[in-house]
């Protein structure tokens, strides 16, 4: 028998399973560049916004361009606050990596004292987004800039920037009026728009500086540059230019406002002139004052903390939130109530026995003049400033309507324009101590408030407005710092200005000026010192204000008290009074009678403003004169 062959290839079998396997691995492929090209199209199309913007952020980087701040002038155009050329140095927490490591190289290579770790991180912190720079260091010497740069390796996030700086040539007596920029803190970013200030390390704080911020900020641009990968600027690709702040004019006179820091000098007070037509503030003087200079690049802990404590609290705005009685400088103003109201007639006169005393009550009121000034009529009440006459008017007005009427001259209420951090003073009433003490009102005290005295409290500011309105006749402008804001003017008529006050008989006016000029000039007139030889019409109204409620039978003596218990010396007044061009109110904390302390402050204050201009008005008649003259020398042929 043959032998069957064996099979060692079957060929149809193993191409149909090479078949089968080239199947699969073509679908294998398949599917895999399907996946490949589908991840391609997911990249490349659909999230190409968000690579392209990865990739952007690689090469290139957007920079804020902070906006120059406006600058501040006076009237005459005098600069009251200008910006300097500084380095800065800043730091982004979120290219920093380990904050606390960066700060302490950094006080290493610097110097610097090592109790300032703490405070430059607080500084570092002070934006709320990690990306923005902070401000670490201003105003950085030479040295401190080359030491940086030498060392640029090992401090990742922190820059020296050139930047403009604020500076305030006329620092101690503009300060408070001017007030000062500062760090932008946390407190700050809660009430700015943080892209706004992108690039900005310093904010308006107190003053014009702060009631002003957004004229004066402008308004904040970007740059996007190319840079390398270590992050150096290779170019600029394009930018959005910053839009510089507004410049800003003041109604204030810088040689007036420096007259009236030299007249308080060494004391404590405040002076604040108003231009009576237009409500143009033209001085505001506290003292004493402080380089606001000192606030911007951030005042250290010794220095600050001697400001906070002195005892004469010279961080602290007198002229415009300082609170006093304003004693006999109201009287002029309650004859204006007492004839409006019909409760007298200038020719009314009441006897004077040196004291006055209530319907069934024993205490006795008494005039500052012990033996009294015997008859008086309203004008020789204001002119000798006596207490028994309006005592009997306040009574006879009571607390009501007393009250009412000096609202109209803006007492109890802040009526400026743009003074930032304005007090409004205290007008009492039977209401207010209801509500402030849970206690009834009693007629006493109505006779203290009808002088000036007891719970009434005003400002040196409010004090200046309500004799400019009495100067107007009754006729109200708000007072304002701003004279420009940008090419825009500000002027009156402004919005929610008090009514004008009206009185039945406009001659009553008349009346209230002629006793407030025998106060200067009148052979019993309190202030008659400060009036002599004065060139133009001045009316006035002297105030002693008291720091401490004396007994009935006790007696003042200022020899015999510590100088912080003396009374307070005031003086209100106002010029030429048949065209009046400025009025003024003097404080003087402690300086004792006001006609003898602080009228002088107030004569040479109007006598500044008031003669350089009659000298101008007197040399443009000579010429007009001369020039007449010439004229008609001409005319027939001389």
């Amino acid at each position: 028998m043959r032998p069957r062959r064996a099979t060692l290839k079957d060929s149809e079998q193993q191409a149909r399973i090479f078949r089968r396997r080239s199947i699969v691995a073509a679908l294998f492929v398949l599917i895999m560049f399907s996946g490949l090209i589908g991840r391609m199209v997911w990249l490349q199309v659909v999230q190409h916004d968000i690579f392209i913007t990865r990739s952007d952020k690689n090469r290139m980087r957007v920079e804020p361009l902070p906006p120059n701040r406006g600058l501040i002038f006076d009237r005459n155009h005098e600069v009251l606050a200008e910006n300097r050329p500084t380095y800065n140095l800043t730091l982004v927490r979120e290219q920093a990596g380990d904050v606390g490591q960066t700060i302490d190289r950094l006080i290493n290579i610097l110097g610097l004292p090592e109790d300032q770790h703490e405070v430059l991180t607080q500084r570092s912190r002070e934006r709320l987004r990690s990306y923005e720079p902070a401000l670490l260091l201003s105003d950085l010497t030479e040295e401190q800039i080359a030491e940086i740069a030498v060392n640029r390796y090992r401090l990742p996030g922190v820059e020296v920037e050139a930047q403009l700086i604020r500076y305030y040539p006329d620092g101690e007596w503009m300060s408070h009026v001017l007030g000062y920029v500062g760090r932008i803190s946390q407190e700050d970013q809660q009430r700015i728009d943080t892209s706004n200030y992108a690039g900005t390390h310093f904010i308006g704080k107190t003053g014009i500086e702060r009631f002003y911020e957004d004229e004066l900020h402008g308004k904040a641009g970007v740059k996007r540059v190319e840079t390398n990968a270590r992050g150096r600027v290779l170019r600029e690709i394009d930018r959005t230019p910053p839009q510089p702040g507004k410049n800003l004019t003041l109604t204030l006179d810088s040689k007036l406002q420096k007259l009236g820091h030299d007249l308080l000098k060494g004391k404590r007070g405040a002076i604040v002139a108003i231009e009576p037509a237009t409500g143009a503030i033209l001085a505001m003087v506290s003292e004493p004052g402080f380089d606001n200079n000192k606030f911007v690049t951030g005042i250290d802990t010794k220095s600050y903390a001697a400001l906070r404590d002195d005892i004469d609290i010279p961080l602290y705005n007198r002229a415009a939130r300082g609170q006093y009685p304003p004693a006999s400088t109201v009287k002029p103003y309650m004859a204006s109530a007492g004839l409006e109201y019909g409760l007298i007639t200038p020719s009314d006169t009441v006897y004077d026995p040196g004291y006055y005393q209530l319907p069934n009550d024993s205490r006795r009121y008494r005039n500052w003049l012990r033996w009294g000034h015997g008859r008086v009529d309203m004008k020789r009440a204001i002119t000798v400033s006596n207490d028994t006459y309006f005592f009997t008017l306040a009574h006879r007005m009571g607390i009501d309507r007393l009250s009412s009427f000096m609202h109209k001259y803006g007492f109890g209420e802040d009526h400026s324009l743009d003074v930032w951090g304005a007090g409004s003073g205290l007008m009492p009433s039977r209401d207010w101590k209801r509500g402030r003490y849970n206690q009834v009102w009693y007629p006493g005290e109505t006779l203290s408030v009808g002088i000036g005295q007891g719970y009434w409290l005003a400002t040196p500011l409010q004090m200046a407005t309500a004799v400019a309105v009495m100067a107007n006749k009754g006729k109200w402008v708000r007072p304002h710092l701003a004279m420009e804001v940008g090419d825009k003017k500000i002027a009156p008529p402004f919005e929610n200005t008090p009514d004008d006050i009206k009185l039945d008989n406009s001659h009553w006016w008349d009346l209230i000026h002629d006793a407030m000029e025998n106060v200067m000039t009148g052979s019993e007139g309190s202030g008659r010192a400060s009036g002599r030889n004065l060139q133009y019409r001045m009316g006035g109204k002297s105030g002693t204000a008291q720091v401490f409620t004396l007994g009935q039978k006790e007696k003042y003596n200022a020899s015999e008290l510590e100088e912080r218990l003396h009374d307070h010396a005031l003086f209100t007044a106002f010029a030429p009074v048949d065209d009046p061009k400025i009025a003024v109110a003097v404080i003087v904390e402690n300086g004792g009678g006001g006609s003898r302390v602080a009228a002088p402050i107030a004569r040479e204050m109007l006598d500044a403003w008031i003669l350089p201009t009659m000298k101008s008005s007197e040399e443009a008649q000579r010429h007009a004169r001369q020039n007449e003259n010439t004229a008609q020398r001409i005319a027939t042929g001389d």
